[in-house]
């Protein structure tokens, strides 16, 4: 994408089901936990740069030795720093008894991270700052270990307010306003009740403290815990938890916005958002790789008992599609697919844009994410040559020659890698022209590959939201090929509407699209629809989130996809370049085709999956109609 965005973040839980002994044996090392961990959370990377964080945690020590370990960073890059602590942390042990790295018994007792549960989360902020606070894996901590609690979540909630009202109204006082700390302190407010009833329970079955303690880790309902603190969440979300003593599990929501895959054998359970990072790292086949079920729960016992439960009742699947097209890795093999679909079905309208004419055009793309994207579309547009020429072919009939053959057969695409992703420019300069200057040189181009005022460029991006990088740099810089006309070709069809269920997009005011269709509203005369929508979306402001319409969709309705997308063109046509600008985008048909699993599509549509979106999205129109540059939840 040639607009950088943020967007959900990655967690990675493992559990051994076999003593470290068993892994030093086979393996030869104690560590192959903790190995796994650092691939899993490397193979994710693209899905968190704020931050990354992990905690391990010790099953059975005694009273007095620490057993959960955890390390977060904010630095540059996270996962070194992280994974570099913690190794330097085993290393210092190591160096005063050696011969601890064949002594697996030893590591477990008296080596930091070394344990049987291992959390980790690479974060990308929404909701909050930046600061190492923020960062996950977060910990609620006491001195029963059953009422410990370890959360790290890819998770947005719409209704934040909500549940740290009802947090306060029972008397807490949350030591944040973060969708984290509340939905931490919603869960630690459920494992205490559990932890009190089971208390209960035992007192009057004449059972003293210690064992008391002992029989509540070993029949900690689990289940309970996540049904009763779900019920009020309203969002996307995919969280991962552990209990000080060793219970563990990963929560799924009801309409599968959010992603989580998982393995398990009789040697290791592993979650992961991604499924290609646990064919990797694990080295197992795609089949042998599961999906959480939206509304499920994976419950994992202290005793290595494993169920996967209903925790809430699934609603009809909105996975994202946003997350096919342009985050998730591109290695697995149904997004690959689906991308590549997404390419193909844009060959007819680009073919009829270019009018056939494959002499005079060059096809190419936007790196790094567009590029399976054009396969796809090459595919379509060979596909089409190739029909073309068989029917030419057979109009020959008994006329066919070898020259004709030639002339027919010679009828290809130009495909040229024209853009090319530069270093990273750093925009250190303080001033708005210098910085635009720096910008302009993100791309490089190359050059005398274009015949000079003939030749259309047809590019393809994955995706448009802002089309700042589009205006300031990517259409100058191809400009400098001197093309008659550029066309740039979205796999993802306009993006509308703000997201809050995981990627950072939630001002409506940032969204090209949004810009286009209230300037086409202002110079047709139609302030008052403008005017109208802010009226409406006030007076639904404080009813409940179930009761909320989205009425922006009425700023869309007035007008055709074709109509925006050349108010679009007309508005990122930088001043000066010479070649005509067209901007292409995909429809919504076309991406329930190559995405028919996956039907989350609120950014284009603004049909939200849950009641929470249409709350967000009418709260971001108002702040832009009050011209307030504040989020919408």
């Amino acid at each position: 994408m040639s607009d950088q965005i943020k967007h959900e973040c990655g967690i990675v839980l493992i559990r051994l089901l076999k003593p470290l002994e068993y892994y030093q044996k086979k393996y030869g090392t104690w560590m192959y936990g903790l190995n796994k961990l650092y691939l899993l959370m490397e193979k994710q990377h693209n899905r968190g740069q704020d931050g990354a964080g992990v905690v391990t945690l010790k099953l059975d020590q005694p009273s007095g030795k620490k057993y959960i370990f955890r390390k977060r960073s904010n630095k540059e890059n996270p996962i070194h720093d992280v994974f570099d602590f913690v190794t330097n942390s085993i290393n210092k042990e190591g160096k005063t008894n050696p011969d601890m790295y064949n002594d697996s018994k030893y590591a477990k007792d008296n080596v930091p991270f070394v344990g049987e549960v291992y959390l980790g989360h690479l974060r990308y902020g929404t909701f909050g700052h930046h600061s190492l606070d923020y960062v996950h894996p977060v910990m609620r901590e006491n001195n029963w270990r059953s009422r410990n609690l370890v959360l790290a979540g890819n998770f947005n909630l719409t209704n934040v307010d909500e549940i740290f009202k009802s947090l306060v109204d029972l008397g807490q006082h949350p030591k944040d306003y973060t969708d984290t700390v509340t939905v931490l302190e919603n869960v630690g407010h459920f494992l205490d009740e559990e932890n009190q009833f089971r208390f209960r329970q035992y007192k009057n079955e004449g059972l003293n403290n210690y064992d008391i303690s002992d029989n509540i880790e070993k029949n900690l309902d689990l289940y309970n815990i996540l049904e009763r603190s779900s019920r009020r969440w309203d969002g996307g979300y995919a969280i991962a938890g552990m209990i000080g003593h060793g219970d563990s599990f990963v929560i799924r929501d009801p309409w599968g916005i959010r992603p989580a895959h998982y393995y398990m054998d009789d040697e290791i359970v592993v979650v992961a958002s991604e499924r290609p990072v646990i064919q990797t790292a694990m080295d197992v086949s795609v089949n042998d790789v599961k999906e959480l079920k939206p509304g499920y729960g994976l419950l994992i016992k202290k005793d290595g008992s494993i169920s996967e439960k209903l925790i809430r009742v699934p609603q009809t699947r909105k996975s994202c599609s946003f997350e096919r097209i342009y985050f998730s890795r591109g290695s697995d093999k149904t997004i690959y697919q689906e991308r590549k679909q997404l390419g193909r079905l844009l060959a007819p309208l680009i073919l009829e844009k270019i009018d056939y004419d494959f002499k005079n055009t060059v096809f190419s793309y936007i790196p790094n994410t567009a590029e399976t994207a054009f396969y796809g579309m090459m595919d379509g547009v060979r596909e089409h040559i190739r029909t073309c020429q068989k029917k030419r072919i057979l109009e020959l009939g008994k006329g066919v020659t070898a020259e004709k053959l030639d002339e027919i057969m010679s009828i290809a695409p130009r495909v040229e890698k024209v853009a090319i992703k530069d270093v990273k420019m750093r925009t250190f300069i303080a001033d708005d022209s210098s910085r635009d200057d720096m910008v302009a040189h993100v791309y490089d181009v190359t050059y005398g590959i274009v015949n000079n005022n003939k030749d259309t460029l047809v590019i393809i991006d994955d995706s448009i939201v802002r089309g700042t990088t589009l205006k300031k740099s990517i259409l100058r810089i191809l400009n400098r090929l001197h093309p008659k006309k550029i066309i740039i070709v979205s796999s993802a069809p306009q993006i509308r509407y703000p997201d809050c269920y995981g990627i950072d997009m939630a001002k409506l005011q940032d969204f090209i699209a949004f810009a286009s269709a209230i300037e086409l509203l202002k110079e047709t005369g139609r302030q008052k629809v403008i005017d109208d929508v802010y009226k409406k979306c006030k007076e639904q402001q404080n009813l409940p989130k179930e009761e909320v319409v989205n009425y922006v969709k009425e700023i869309y309705s007035q007008f055709t996809p074709e109509d925006i997308s050349a108010k679009m063109s007309e508005i990122l046509r930088p001043e000066g370049i010479e070649a005509e600008v067209e901007i292409v985008y995909q429809s919504i048909e076309n991406l329930h085709d190559a995405c028919p699993n996956d039907n989350g599509d609120w950014y284009f549509t603004g049909n939200y999956p849950t009641p929470g979106g249409n709350k967000v999205v009418n709260n971001s129109f108002i702040n832009f109609y009050e011209g307030k540059n504040v989020r919408s939840y």
